[in-house]
């Protein structure tokens, strides 16, 4: 079962896993599905009134709270109990394109090369994960979302401005990754 676990999963089961999870929520309790608002009711939790903004019944969204320490613990397992002991594998049209991009170190591009301590007090790491951070913090806050919850929850409703931010989660991505990432792993 470990061997099982640690292994990555395909598209086509990952993938309608996700996909079931709009109907179940919906079914079981109206509930939409995303992530962003966790920190919001945790906040709401541990600093009451003192802000307008947290003034709400938290406890009707427990739930989220839930889900996201679940979130949090199975990072947790995934990454001790069933981490995968091969190295990751880049594909050679991969080390190509980011060849061609100027890419030269592919040992450094594992995640843990990337995201540790140490590299905050590196140019490259503190772009990484404090810049990076505080932009995906503030995209999600500016676009009253995350990724899952538009992406996934609000196309499935329908709902134009999950549409226009999904793409332009795609657009911000796609010139992440072919115009600015490229110059940052360089450092």
């Amino acid at each position: 079962m470990k061997e099982f676990l640690s292994q990555p999963w395909p598209w086509y089961v990952s993938g309608p896993l996700i996909g079931l999870m709009v109907p179940v929520l919906l079914f079981i309790g109206n509930k939409p599905f995303g992530i962003s608002s966790s920190l919001k009711h945790v906040c709401a939790a541990c600093i009451p009134n003192r802000a307008d903004y947290f003034k709400y019944d938290w406890k009707k969204e427990l739930w989220c709270v839930v889900f996201a320490i679940g979130i949090i613990c199975g990072g947790f397992l995934a990454g001790t109990v069933f981490q995968n002991p091969n190295p990751v594998k880049i594909t050679p049209d991969a080390v190509a394109t980011l060849s061609a991009m100027g890419v030269k170190d592919f040992a450094g591009l594992h995640p843990s090369g990337l995201f540790n301590f140490q590299a905050i007090f590196t140019l490259k790491g503190f772009l990484l994960i404090v810049v990076g951070g505080f932009c995906v913090g503030f995209g999600t806050r500016y676009a009253e979302g995350c990724t899952s919850g538009h992406s996934i929850m609000g196309i499935s409703n329908l709902q134009v401005p999950s549409m226009i931010a999904t793409a332009c989660f795609f657009a911000g991505g796609l010139l992440m990754t072919w115009f600015i990432l490229p110059h940052i792993l360089n450092l």
